[in-house]
C-alpha cells in the first residue's frame, strides 16, 4: 500500500496516544504523524519518540498558522464530555479536514489502544453524562475460558458486547442473530479486530437461527453447551410493535420463554436478560412483551442455575433511536421532529450500558433485577439542540424544530422501577439491585396459555390466530397498566 501524504495530529499525548502514534509509525500506511497536542505543561514542548509535543490545545489556531493539518485523531479514553466538547471546538476551529476518536475506557483494556478502534467523532460522543470509568479487565475475569452466547449479536447492544467480549479470553463466541447479513456483518468485524490485535483469540461461532422456534432453539442451546447466554434479542421500536403486536409477543415474549425453557433443560449456567425501562407500568405493546420477558427469566431461576435481569434505558445512537433520526432531519435542513417539549428521556452511551451489563452478569448469584443508575433523565428538546448546534447550525434559526405529539405507545417520561418496588446499592455504584415484586395479575403460566394461541394456530382455537383485539385484551387482564385503544383492528 502506498504511503498516505495525509499529516496526522494526536490529541493526548498519554499512553493511548503512544500507543496510536507508534502503529501510526510502525505501519506508515495512514499518513504522517506531526506531532502531539496536549494540555499538560510538563509535556508541551517536549518530544515523545521523536515526536513534539505542542499545546496548549486552546491555541491551536495560532499553532496551525503556519502548519499544515489534514487530521486529528483524539486519544484522550479518559476525557469527560465537557472536555471532549471543549477539543472538538478547538479543533473545528482549526479547520481540519477529518477528527477521529479514540473509543472510551470502557472499550481500552489495560492500556491497550489500536488504530481500528478509531472511528470519526460522532455527536453522541459528546451528549449525556461522562461515563463511568470501569476495570473492564478486572470485571470480564468470570467469563474467562467460558463459552459465551449473544442472542441478537447484530443488534447495537449484542454486537457492543461482541466487541467488548474479545477482551474477556473466552473460550468461544456464539454470535446468535436471526438475520443472517447481521451475522456476517459483526463476525467480519470482530475478525479484523482480532487480526489488528484487538482482545484475546477467542474462536467466533456465528449462528442464525429464530428463537421463536422452540424445538430448534432446544436443539441449539443443547448442542452449544454455552456457560453464559447474554440474551439482547428483541424487537424493539415502540411505533412499529403498536403495528405489529402480535409479532412482538411471539418474537419478545416466546422467544424468551423458548430460551429460558431450553437454558433449563440444557443446565446452562448462567443467562442475563437485556430489559428497558420500558417494562415499568406498560402501556403499550414492547413495554409489556418486556415486562413479561422479566418474569419469565425470574421466575425460572434455581439454585444450580443464575437467571438474571439488567434494565436500563436508552441508549445512544442505537438502531432507530431518535440520534440518528435527528441526524438524518439536521443533514437534511430539518425540521426536527420532537413529540412534546416536556418529553424526557434517560440516556447513556452504549459502550457504557454495556461494560455495566457486563458487571451485573458477574455480580448475582441469580434471581436478581438489576438497574443501572441512568443519571438524570434528560430533556429531548435539549438533545435536539446540541445536535444542531454539533453540525454548525443554530436551533430555531437555521433548522426549526417542530413538536407532533406523542405517538401511540409512547410516554413523556420513563422511570427505571415501579411504585412499590426500591433499588438497593450493590458493591458497584452505577449498578442498584432492585427489590422485584411480581407485577403481572393471576397466573404467569395462565398469561402465557393465553397468549399462545394467537401468535401460534392452533386448531382447536382457530378463530384467536393473530387476533389483535383477543391479543390485547390478555394483555390488560394480566398488566393493569396496560392499555386497549378503542379502534384496534382484529388483523
Amino acid at each position: 500500500m502506498q504511503k498516505s501524504g495525509r499529516t496526522i495530529y494526536i490529541v493526548g499525548a498519554g499512553f493511548a496516544g503512544r500507543k496510536i502514534a507508534e502503529e501510526i509509525k510502525t505501519k506508515g500506511t495512514f499518513g504522517r504523524l506531526v506531532a502531539f497536542l496536549d494540555d499538560d505543561p510538563g509535556k508541551i514542548g517536549t518530544k515523545v519518540d521523536d515526536i513534539p509535543v505542542l499545546g496548549p490545545i486552546a491555541r491551536i489556531s495560532k499553532i496551525f498558522e503556519t502548519r499544515p493539518a489534514d487530521e486529528a485523531l483524539i486519544a484522550i479514553p479518559g476525557a469527560t464530555n465537557d472536555q471532549l466538547t471543549t477539543i472538538y471546538e478547538h479543533l473545528s476551529s482549526a479547520s481540519f479536514d477529518r477528527i477521529r476518536i479514540l473509543p472510551n475506557l470502557a472499550q481500552i483494556i489495560d492500556g491497550d489502544a489500536h488504530l481500528i478502534q478509531t472511528r470519526e467523532i460522532a455527536v453522541e460522543d459528546l451528549l449525556g453524562r461522562t461515563p463511568v470509568r470501569i476495570p473492564l479487565k478486572e470485571t470480564l475475569s468470570y467469563l474467562r475460558d467460558k463459552r459465551v452466547l449473544i442472542t441478537g449479536a447484530g443488534g447495537s447492544i449484542g454486537s457492543e458486547l461482541s466487541r467488548q467480549l474479545l477482551s474477556a479470553g473466552a473460550e468461544r463466541l456464539y454470535l446468535f442473530d436471526n438475520g443472517e447479513n447481521n451475522v456476517y456483518e459483526i463476525e467480519k468485524e470482530l475478525k479484523i479486530l482480532q487480526e489488528e490485535g484487538v482482545g484475546e483469540k477467542a474462536t467466533l461461532v456465528p449462528v442464525v437461527g429464530d428463537l421463536k422456534d422452540r424445538e430448534y432453539t432446544r436443539f441449539i442451546i443443547q448442542r452449544l453447551k454455552a456457560d453464559i447466554i447474554f440474551h439482547c434479542a428483541a424487537y424493539k421500536h415502540v411505533p412499529m410493535a403498536e403495528s405489529n403486536p402480535v409479532e412482538v409477543i411471539k418474537n419478545n415474549v416466546f422467544g424468551t420463554l423458548h430460551l429460558v425453557e431450553a437454558v433449563r433443560e440444557s443446565a446452562v449456567p448462567r443467562l442475563v436478560l437485556i430489559s428497558t425501562d420500558k417494562a415499568v407500568e406498560p402501556r403499550y405493546v414492547y413495554g409489556a412483551s418486556k415486562m413479561i420477558s422479566e418474569e419469565l427469566a425470574l421466575a425460572r431461576n434455581n439454585g444450580d442455575q443464575h437467571f438474571m435481569v439488567v434494565r436500563f434505558g436508552n441508549v445512544l445512537d442505537s438502531r432507530g433511536s431518535i440520534v440518528p433520526l435527528f441526524k438524518k432531519q439536521i443533514l437534511k435542513g430539518g425540521p426536527v421532529t420532537i413529540t412534546d417539549p416536556r418529553a424526557t428521556r434517560y440516556f447513556m452511551t452504549i459502550p457504557e450500558a454495556v461494560s455495566l451489563v457486563l458487571k451485573s452478569g458477574g455480580l448475582g448469584t441469580g434471581g436478581d433485577l438489576y438497574v443501572l443508575d441512568m443519571g438524570e433523565p434528560v430533556p429531548i428538546r435539549e438533545l435536539a439542540e446540541q445536535m444542531i448546534r454539533f453540525y454548525g447550525y443554530e436551533p430555531g434559526t437555521d433548522i426549526p424544530i417542530n413538536y407532533i405529539g406523542l405517538r401511540q405507545g409512547e410516554k413523556l417520561s420513563e422511570r427505571l422501577w415501579a411504585e412499590g418496588e426500591t433499588g438497593e446499592a450493590t458493591d458497584f455504584q452505577r449498578i442498584l439491585r432492585l427489590r422485584h415484586r411480581s407485577r403481572i395479575t393471576g397466573s404467569l403460566d395462565d398469561l402465557i396459555r393465553d397468549l399462545k394461541p394467537v401468535c401460534f394456530f392452533d386448531p382447536l382455537k382457530p378463530e384467536t390466530f393473530r387476533d389483535r383485539r383477543v391479543l390485547r385484551s390478555t394483555l390488560a387482564r394480566h398488566i393493569p397498566s396496560f392499555e386497549v385503544p378503542d379502534d384496534e383492528p382484529r388483523y
